[in-house]
């Protein structure tokens, strides 16, 4: 089965959106499962079943379930012009780790969507852990989650998109400090 979302959240604005999600339906296999040309997004099983057909197609992108790793595409991460993070509950945050892991430790400076049961509310933090795409809810407004990256003026706390805390950030005066001397 085909996910298409005519429209993401991409670069802060609503943008249109070429890529097709792949998702397997019950009884296809990662091994024997027909992947269309064009723009495509593969589960991390395809892809680890079907490398080296869809490694020499320059479209192609990966996603990840919320039980996979990220460090399983650390070898693969030049083939990929997205990698996506998929998140079947919008209760379950396991996919901020994998996109925190992806962007600091091995380095991932393309695209990072979020796909599946996203919402405005987790914008705002799925953006600080490292997301820059957002493949929303299609049942829910685009334009009114966009508002969502925007909830916060500031933060407190470090993070890949800022990685400075506050404290580290803002000028600080020094208590009992005088401008004048003595």
């Amino acid at each position: 089965m085909l996910d298409a979302h005519p429209q993401i959240i991409k670069g802060r604005e609503v943008v249109s959106d070429d890529w097709r999600v792949l998702r397997l339906d019950e009884g296809q296999s990662p091994e024997t499962v027909d992947v269309a040309p064009g723009k495509i997004i593969v589960p991390l099983a395809v892809w680890q079943a079907q490398r080296s057909a869809l490694a020499g197609r320059p479209l192609v992108g990966v996603w990840l379930a919320p039980d996979e790793r990220a460090e399983s595409l650390k070898d693969d991460l030049a083939q990929f012009a997205v990698i996506a993070i998929d998140f079947p509950k919008f209760t379950d945050g396991r996919g901020y780790s994998t996109a925190f892991n992806l962007r600091k430790r091995l380095g991932w400076t393309g695209e990072l969507r979020a796909i599946g049961d996203v919402l405005r509310d987790q914008l705002f933090q799925m953006a600080r852990c490292g997301f820059d795409a957002f493949a929303t809810r299609p049942d829910r407004s685009i334009h009114d989650a966009l508002k969502g990256l925007s909830v916060f003026s500031e933060t407190y706390q470090a993070s890949v998109d800022n990685p400075l805390p506050l404290f580290r950030r803002a000028p600080r005066e020094v208590a009992g400090a005088s401008n004048q001397e003595s």
